[in-house]
This record gives C-alpha cells, sequence and structure tokens, in this order.
C-alpha cells in the first residue's frame, strides 16, 4: 500500500461536475492498494496516518497529529501511485490491485478511519476525479506500507 498525504487548508473531490467529497482543513490522502494488501497493511497504514506529527503547534513545530488536531480527512483512490516507470516511456500498472479487489480494500480503508472519529471523506473509487487542494506548508508525505516489503523479502 502506498500513499501521498498532503497537509491541506481545504481539498475537495468532483466528478463530473458534482462535489462528491469536501474539507475544509486535514489531509488529502491518495491511496494506491497494491495486490498483496491485507486489512494489516490498511490497519498499520490508518494508525501511521492518524498519529503522525505533521501539524504545526503554537511554536510552529511538527508535533500535532490528525488526531491531535481534530482534522478531517479526504481519502482519494488513486491507482497511479503504483506505476512502474522505469522501462520504457509508458508507466506499467502491474503493480496494482485488481480493481474489484482493491475497492474492497479502499472501502475498509474509509470504514477503518471512521471508526476513529475522524470525519473522513472521499472520492468515487474508478472514476474521473478532480481533486483540488490548498497545501499546508506545502506539506507532502509519501507513506509505503512496511508489512508489503516483509511479504517481498519472506518469499
Amino acid at each position: 500500500m502506498r500513499t501521498v498525504i498532503q497537509r491541506v487548508k481545504s481539498a475537495s473531490v468532483t466528478v463530473k461536475g458534482k462535489t462528491v467529497g469536501q474539507i475544509a482543513g486535514g489531509l488529502c490522502v491518495l491511496v494506491g492498494i497494491e495486490p498483496s494488501d491485507t486489512l494489516a497493511d490498511l490497519k498499520w497504514m490508518m494508525q501511521k496516518i492518524v498519529h503522525l506529527r505533521i501539524f504545526e503547534d503554537k511554536n510552529g513545530k511538527m508535533n500535532k497529529s490528525l488526531s491531535d488536531t481534530n482534522g478531517a480527512v479526504l481519502l482519494v483512490s488513486q491507482f497511479t501511485l503504483l506505476a512502474d516507470c522505469v522501462k520504457g516511456r509508458r508507466p506499467s500498472f502491474t503493480q496494482a490491485g485488481n480493481p474489484n479487489i482493491a475497492a474492497d480494500l479502499f472501502n475498509t480503508f474509509v470504514t477503518l478511519f471512521r471508526q476513529q472519529n475522524i470525519e473522513t471523506q472521499t472520492g468515487i473509487f474508478g472514476a474521473d476525479m478532480l481533486v483540488h487542494i490548498v497545501n499546508d506548508g506545502p506539506a507532502t508525505f509519501i507513506l509505503q506500507s512496511p508489512l508489503n516489503n516483509k511479504r517481498e523479502i519472506n518469499k
């Protein structure tokens, strides 16, 4: 599982001219699901995102987390995060999960955030979306589930 986390002042997702998800402030998280992802990956990533200290305290230091600030999260599925661009000029998407399985895992990921009582908005899985963000900082972080790496090593 790979995510791109952006600290935002505001973010929204529009599909066919209609806003389907919108937050005033918090995190916009782009989510790529891999074929080997499990519930353990989803839980690890959710916990990391919720508790990652990337919001500034009163002294301007990154000491506060999403849970500390009562911020919201906008989760957007994005299989292109898993593109392999090393060979040739066209990205390969073989590292992206099967859309049917990935959709279920993405929905579970959303549920995990909501179970933490975090305001959670989403785009529409598989839709052509316009994502509007006002990046705060800018502050952008890339996270890869370490559980996938362990599975690769153990093969």
